[in-house]
């Protein structure tokens, strides 16, 4: 850039941010929480000299090339989803009312790797590899010997990991001959993904927005709008089921359950539109694995392997995409990372839902999928990470956890804004609060590594940005948040 290196910065811990002069150079001392951390811009154009390194990136000719499915690896496999009406297995055929032929094939594949369309790759390239941060800053706060990572899929254009399939979804529809497709979403972010990628591969989308989230984050909606989509918020007028729920409850605060059902009879009732559903299904956690792949390789990148790999979990994608690929070096290298799912104490579908066949939706016009669930007539209270307000748990997701591969806690929304407030104060970057569910059980780790005395290495899935989510913050920070 224009003028680099004329102007020495220094960052160390320890003092105020000051000038002062070294003969010919001018050096900035500022301080952080944490420990040193050395920049130094030396007078050679464009030079960098960092003593400790925090970003890890890895170039775009590194994305990855296929998607993987862990379901190929599982020491049994998962029992199939079953039609609504006969209550006997379902076929790929009969997923074609709702979905396209190459989708509803990649749903029941059990191909170990699934090859990533170039179109797609192409897409990817807007944002992808994200980066990989070590978070020394709240390191230092903690006082722990831990060391955090966190992969950081806020960078993508819409502040979240949900363009990871969004992407391939609009993609596959547009070359199968869909028109139109439509779909739900919670905090908004699917929502946000799918509109901007239906914009991309020149697709109409219409988004049923659960209520509360509708009038919480209008940012959301707006951003929809801005990408072309026409959105509703649900329960709405535009469909029997939402009228039926409107009559029934005016006031009704919405689920992802009832705006899933929205979604499907919008679909049934509307010839070349298709559903697209953000999370929950196999190939949605598929398409998510390009997290956790691009993680892998930057781990390395750090010279270090994690102890703990973290994520929240609302339907499962975002967990799945950082876990699933490190769950295969579990089952294949005999590595032994230990993984931790974190959801909301108000819809804890995995700390106190049973393992059971359950419609996806509310009206009951999904397949049913055995998954742990809360039952599809759940209504979940209206907590600001919309995003985990859902009763079921992915159907890959829910068989891993049988299958004991990983862990799962459950924390009320007060000390997850808690966690989210000292992430943002220390590290800068101010999380969804969907993950700072995840970000509460670092915390939590890291302070058992403390208390234990001994070295931690932590990785977490940073899904998303909460600016758009200040809403929820002003709440918090005034006092107003309450645990339900």
């Amino acid at each position: 850039m224009p003028g680099a290196g004329k102007n020495p910065l220094r960052i160390r811990a320890g003092s105020a941010l000051r000038r002062e002069k070294t003969g010919p150079r001018v050096e900035e001392k500022l301080t952080c929480l944490s420990e040193s951390i050395i920049l130094d811009f030396s007078n050679t154009y464009g030079m960098v000299q960092v003593t400790m390194q925090t970003r890890f990136t890895t170039p775009q000719s590194s994305i990855p090339t296929h998607w993987y499915n862990l379901t190929a690896d599982f020491s049994e496999p998962m029992v199939p989803p079953l039609h609504p009406g006969t209550r006997q297995p379902i076929s790929p055929a009969d997923m074609v009312a709702i979905f396209p032929e190459n989708l509803a094939a990649q749903e029941m594949s059990a191909e170990r790797w699934i090859a990533i369309p170039e179109e797609v790759r192409d897409v990817y390239a807007l944002w992808r590899p994200t980066p990989l941060l070590r978070a020394v800053r709240l390191e230092k706060a903690l006082n722990t010997p831990a060391h955090i990572y966190y992969k950081y899929e806020g960078s993508s254009p819409v502040g979240s990991h949900k363009p990871n399939t969004a992407v391939p979804q609009a993609y596959y529809n547009k070359i199968a001959g869909t028109r139109s497709l439509a779909t739900e979403t919670g905090a908004g972010q699917w929502g946000t993904s799918l509109a901007l990628a239906c914009q991309l591969f020149g697709l109409e989308c219409t988004v049923w927005m659960v209520r509360v989230s509708y009038d919480q984050k209008p940012y959301r909606r707006l951003l929809m709008q801005t990408y072309g989509a026409t959105v509703y918020a649900s329960p709405s007028d535009q469909t029997e089921f939402g009228r039926k729920r409107l009559a029934e409850d005016p006031e009704c605060a919405g689920s992802l359950g009832i705006a899933i059902s929205e979604a499907v009879e919008h679909t049934v009732t509307h010839p070349g539109t298709k559903y697209s559903l953000g999370s929950v299904l196999n190939h949605v956690c598929l398409h998510q694995t390009v997290i956790g792949q691009e993680a892998i390789e930057q781990m390395e990148q750090a010279g270090e392997e994690p102890d703990v790999v973290v994520g929240c979990a609302g339907g499962g994608s975002n967990f799945a995409g950082i876990s699933f690929p490190f769950m295969q070096k579990n089952i294949k290298e005999g590595k032994h990372y230990r993984f931790l799912a974190v959801e909301p104490a108000s819809c804890p579908t995995l700390t106190r839902g049973e393992l059971r066949y359950d419609f996806g939706d509310t009206a009951g016009l999904t397949p049913l999928m055995n998954m742990f669930t809360l039952g599809h007539d759940f209504m979940p209270p209206s907590i600001h990470a919309g995003g985990l307000r859902y009763h079921g748990m992915s159907p890959a997701v829910s068989h891993a956890y049988k299958l004991g591969l990983f862990e799962a806690v459950a924390y009320p929304q007060t000390p997850v804004f808690e966690a989210a407030v000292l992430f943002a104060r220390t590290e800068g970057l101010v999380p969804a609060p969907e993950s700072a569910h995840a970000i509460r059980a670092v915390v939590d780790e890291a302070v058992r590594a403390r208390e234990e005395g001994r070295k931690k290495v932590i990785l977490f899935n940073m899904s998303g940005h909460g600016l758009l989510d200040l809403s929820s913050y002003n709440s918090y920070l005034t006092g107003q948040l309450r645990d339900e």
